[in-house]
């Protein structure tokens, strides 16, 4: 939680001022790189709801988490309806979220759901860090920063797998 707690008083301390002189295409970039982080974070709010719901008993560990990843969200713009998303739970077990995206159903086992979860974090953060070097100023800060909570949150959940 450190981790996450630290990524997210980074996220505060980043997340007050514009994106810099910096001017034409250069903040159209930085706009579209921010709608694309904001766009990953509300995959995977959308991820940990479905998680939540096909396990219950995980939501403890999760609704921190997941709370984190919506002001991932929030800081790049996104998610002004994040949290108010219904899922719904099919016979089979399966669970879909109500956007037109079909992620993949959430396994049965706990600590596969875990550790899927994990991955995706994982991913994320990954992908993120790379992206540092398209992006300047705040928003390289910013997405250092979510990066760094993501990398934290993958440790957590592998944790919560064991």
């Amino acid at each position: 939680m450190l981790v996450g707690a630290a990524g997210v008083g980074l996220l505060v301390g980043c997340s007050s001022g514009g994106e810099g002189s910096g001017g034409g295409s250069g903040t159209s970039e930085a706009e579209r790189a921010r709608a694309r982080v904001a766009r990953d974070s509300e995959g995977l709010v959308e991820r940990y709801d479905l998680v939540i719901a096909a396990h219950p008993d995980l939501a403890a560990l999760l609704t921190p988490l997941r709370a984190e990843v919506v002001r991932h969200a929030k800081a790049f713009g996104g998610a002004k309806g994040a949290g108010a998303r219904t899922v719904s739970a099919s016979p089979s077990g399966s669970h879909s979220p109500s956007s037109s995206a079909s992620p993949s159903p959430v396994p049965d086992d706990p600590g596969a759901a875990l550790a899927e979860l994990a991955t995706a974090e994982r991913r994320l953060a990954d992908r993120r860090a790379k992206a540092l070097l398209e992006v300047s100023g705040e928003m390289a800060r910013l997405m250092a920063s979510v990066a760094a909570a993501g990398a934290g949150h993958a440790y957590l959940l592998t944790e919560g797998a064991k």
